[in-house]
């Protein structure tokens, strides 16, 4: 139940049927999704603190009428699980750290780990991880970095949808015309040296078993998974940046503005936020959720020729 008001009884009693349907449709589209920081990029002049946000997954998640809390690095286990049962979901962002060593995949780890264990008692917690974030989230279900090199830096592609993928949960709600421009469009941003590639996917017994390939992309030399959804759990992993089109704006190959990617971008958010809404996890307090949530920080403008136009930063 989301809802912070305190309802004296007597008000409860005078209700009618249709003031119970708006409340609970009012209660039901609440949605508070965490977003994982990340340690700062030694490149980066303008970091302050020792992690951050970029502003586009924020925006990305708001856009389709989200509220955002930043989970910050360097936190304890006890904090992180009280976090997790006030937030309906989480999402992974891109970035550039050790996926295997770095406090964000200490994070990461905590709370793939509270997601497994809250879906099977049938507490539906959602994750969407991009592009870092589909890394990180394969390195955890398999125990093991798989990726490899691949020649994916700044392109922008079409992707390839597996038999069967646009009826899966993720696409089979997406408009057919977004659909087909994801297909026949270089609309996809690819910013990533490191990929998951089909064949390592196929021989690693565990990625097969927990996740279903939707689609996949090529450099010319190797295969390499673009999107998968796990069967079992509502965890969903893009190696491409649905956020980076209508928020990030500096002049690089593989970013696309055009109206079907916008829409795409749309689509993708608006799905990640319908499944958050199925979580019924909530702050203590209304004061709880205000201390917690994006608000309370500024973000900083990195100027139009930064790969992130805003970043937010934390202690």
């Amino acid at each position: 139940m989301k809802i912070f008001c305190k309802f004296p009884t007597i008000h409860i009693l005078k209700l009618n049927f249709y003031d119970y349907i708006y409340i609970y449709i009012y209660i039901k589209s609440f949605c508070v999704s965490g977003i994982l920081a990340q340690e700062n990029l030694e490149d980066d002049p303008h970091a302050q603190g020792s992690s951050y946000i970029a502003a586009s997954y924020v925006k990305h998640l708001e856009s389709a009428g989200a509220r955002v809390v930043p989970i910050h690095i360097n936190r304890t286990e006890e904090e992180y699980e009280k976090l997790f049962n006030a937030i309906n979901g989480l999402l992974l962002p891109g970035g550039n750290v050790d996926i295997e060593k770095s406090q964000f995949t200490r994070a990461a780890k905590v709370f793939y780990e509270l997601a497994i264990k809250a879906n099977d008692a049938s507490d539906y917690f959602p994750i969407w991880g991009t592009c870092q974030g589909f890394q990180q989230l394969t390195v955890l279900t398999s125990n093991k970095n798989l990726l490899t090199l691949t020649d994916t830096k700044a392109v922008a592609l079409p992707l390839a949808f597996s038999p069967g993928a646009q009826n899966s949960r993720l696409f089979k709600k997406f408009p057919k015309d977004v659909l087909q421009s994801l297909a026949e469009e270089n609309i996809t941003s690819n910013f990533h040296s490191w990929s998951l590639s089909m064949q390592n996917y196929s021989s690693n017994a565990k990625l097969k078993r927990f996740y279903r390939v939707l689609t996949t992309n090529t450099d010319s030399k190797k295969e390499f998974i673009s999107t998968m959804e796990a069967y079992r759990y509502p965890f969903y992993v893009v190696q491409w940046h649905p956020e980076k089109s209508p928020f990030e704006w500096i002049e690089k190959a593989g970013m696309v503005h055009t109206l079907s990617a916008i829409k795409a971008t749309f689509y993708t958010a608006h799905f990640f936020v319908s499944e958050a809404m199925k979580n019924h996890h909530r702050f203590s307090s209304q004061s709880e959720e205000e201390k917690a949530l994006i608000y309370n920080y500024q973000p900083v403008f990195k100027g139009l020729n930064s790969i992130f136009l805003q970043n937010y930063y934390f202690d």
